[in-house]
């Protein structure tokens, strides 16, 4: 996830484009410049072929008119190409890295995620649109205004003053639209995660009558989306009109002009056709690029986004694989206090861990068990003290490489689009036999072979297809697979029924026996058959750390002493 970060940004793929850009820029060139075909040809048919009534002229000029027309559709077809095929070799280059850009930002806590891929999108469309068309041709304006001069200064001057209007009016259009634009785009932004957030929670919305609410909360950032679209586009409207009209009220003007030149003998009549039809060309880009303001605002903003993102250091560093660990887990007063608080959630943690061991973390809500779980995992870096697996920092170590050695169920689980098979293997092929003895020891084995396509079953988004109870004891063969050095489990028992709950304390025995070190954040006493050690932690800090004996012995003294009821303590 941070490998391609660091190899890969805007900027890095932007230069290895050069050489296409380049291409595109020539081709620019040569078809700016067989667009006088048309005036030139004007020019010498009223100039040459008309007064020397030449139909043998005439003929090779419509011919040499022909190939050079077809020739300019041809480079524009290449170009067009040219430029689609950059934009899907950007968004291929890029959206690996991207995409864990977007993962990291999620385990920072921003937002910036799957908005980061519409950005993206947004580039390569535009660089297969009109907008960057105009961009590519504006610069050669000034030849057919010097072709304009040479046809008479004051056309000339005239299609000069024309080009500064329309440029002042682009200008314009700029200033009066951007930051509406860039406003909006914040707050359509805003508006899908919203958006998002609601469709993963549909059930609760449903179950609780909260669907108006949640609709109105919506309504009111898509109807602010809505106005500063409709400000900026009624802008760009009046604008993109005023250059319409003022380009086709130039166009006369040329025409009038040219005309009063040709009655006082000091222009032909083909320099006047000829005039009027480069001067068209000439403001055509300008016109252009006004009616594309919006998408390439909308590319320009993207662009700053993306390069913001790929800007921020990666969230892990990037390191050598390394052995699998015989699962010493050490935990060195470690202090953590999650991105924009002041106050950490957990202070002082101290612990270790061999092989073979098993750690219970309980105690109240929000004292900071998940937190411990996720810094456990590597998801998150403490600000002070460390947490090492065989001495090498859990945060530190290489991601993909860290995840071969290591199980983790989150309290919340997850489970992907796709096959049971491919959930259990990590979304990978995985090796058959080790998905089974994963299932097996997660006892889900036989639930996945009544399944309609036993482990070829397709659960569906988030494992849709699955009760939840389902989802849990797959999400648990999952971290089972492999059979991990590392196994941190985050209340694996919240959906489990008598039967799961029996194949979780045997699943853990199992990975005792093997030498696995585990990590249980549990609640149920049901849990605790094979637990060696239990730490209590309460609001962030540990309260009481030992042999599980010991600390519920201590605990019930504590109960008995302050008057309340005692505590069920399952016998091992």
């Amino acid at each position: 996830m941070s490998s391609e970060g660091n190899d890969l940004s805007l900027k890095v793929v932007f230069l290895r484009c050069r050489h296409g850009l380049m291409a595109v820029g020539a081709f620019s060139m040569v078809m700016n410049l067989l667009v006088l075909t048309v005036s030139i040809y004007m020019l010498q048919v009223y100039d040459r072929v008309l007064p020397g009534r030449s139909v043998e002229t005439l003929i090779y000029l419509t011919i040499i008119a022909a190939g050079a027309l077809a020739t300019m559709g041809a480079l524009e077809l290449v170009r067009s190409r040219i430029l689609v095929r950059l934009g899907i070799w950007m968004d291929r280059a890029l959206s690996p890295a991207l995409y864990g850009k977007a993962l990291e930002n999620t385990l920072r806590g921003l937002t910036y995620r799957t908005d980061a891929l519409r950005d993206l999108s947004t580039l390569r469309s535009y660089l297969g649109g009109s907008g960057i068309m105009a961009l590519f041709d504006a610069p050669w304006m000034p030849i057919f205004l010097a072709f304009i001069f040479l046809l008479h200064p004051f056309l000339g001057l005239l299609a000069l003053l024309g080009g500064i209007l329309l440029a002042v009016l682009a200008l314009i259009n700029s200033v009066r639209t951007s930051e509406k634009l860039k406003q909006a785009n914040l707050v359509s932004a805003n508006s899908y995660q919203h958006a998002e957030a609601a469709f993963r929670n549909a059930e609760v919305i449903d179950g609780m009558g909260m669907a108006s609410a949640i609709m109105r909360r919506w309504s009111f950032m898509n109807a602010e989306v809505l106005r500063l679209q409709e400000e900026a586009s009624d802008t760009a409207g009046l604008i993109n009109a005023c250059s319409k009209s003022l380009r086709m009220f130039l166009q006369i003007s040329v025409l009038g002009l040219g005309a009063w030149l040709v009655l006082r003998q000091k222009l032909s009549a083909g320099s006047m056709v000829a005039a009027s039809i480069v001067m068209s060309r000439a403001l055509a880009p300008v016109e252009q690029a006004i009616a594309s303001w919006k998408q390439t605002t909308a590319a320009h903003g993207a662009w700053q986004r993306l390069s913001a993102l790929f800007q921020r250091p990666s969230l892990h560093p990037h390191t050598m694989p390394l052995p699998r660990p015989r699962g010493y887990l050490t935990i060195d007063n470690v202090t953590y206090a999650p991105p924009g608080s002041r106050y950490p959630v957990l202070r002082g943690i101290s612990l270790s861990l061999v092989p073979g061991e098993a750690l219970a973390i309980v105690g109240p809500s929000a004292a900071g068990k998940s937190t411990l779980a996720r810094l456990i995992v590597g998801s998150a870096q403490p600000q002070h003290g460390s947490i090492r697996l065989d001495g090498a920092d859990v945060f530190a170590w290489d991601r993909e490489d860290f995840g071969h050695w290591v199980g983790y169920l989150p309290q919340d689980v997850e489970l992907f689009k796709g096959t049971v098979r491919e959930n259990i293997a990590r979304m990978n092929e995985g090796d058959p036999s080790t998905v089974i003895a994963a299932a097996m020891m997660a006892g889900v084995h036989d639930l996945i072979l009544h399944l309609p396509n036993g482990y070829e079953t397709e659960i569906g988004e988030q494992g849709a297809m699955l009760s939840g109870g389902q989802r849990q004891r797959i999400g648990l063969a999952r971290s089972l697979y492999a059979q991990p050095s590392l196994l941190v489990l985050d209340e694996p028992n919240s959906s489990l029924d008598t039967e799961g709950e029996g194949a979780l304390n045997r699943a853990i025995a199992s990975l005792k026996a093997a030498g696995s070190t585990i990590v249980v954040i549990a609640h149920s006493p049901a849990i605790m058959v094979h637990i060696d050690r239990v730490l209590i932690l309460r609001e962030g800090q540990m309260q009481l750390v030992g042999p599980r004996e010991q600390v519920f012995a201590q605990l019930r003294r504590q109960h008995q002493l302050a008057g309340k009821p005692d505590i069920r303590i399952v016998k091992g």
